[in-house]
């Protein structure tokens, strides 16, 4: 289970790192990685939204 956790983290740590150079003009192939980090970034983010928000439904 660590491995797993600590691949993860490391991916992420090197999506973050190609969001950065892409932004500075990097490769075409830092651009790919930039981008679906970021589309991965915001899935995550609309799946806790609706989570809260369905939550917050039932407690009504």
């Amino acid at each position: 289970m660590l491995v797993i956790l600590s691949v993860v983290v490391v991916l992420a740590l090197a999506g973050c790192a190609c969001v950065v150079w892409a932004s500075r003009g990097g490769p075409l192939w830092v651009r790919a990685v930039a981008t679906a980090t970021l589309a991965a970034g915001e899935a995550v983010r609309r799946s806790g939204r609706n989570n809260g928000r369905q939550g917050s439904d039932s407690d009504d």
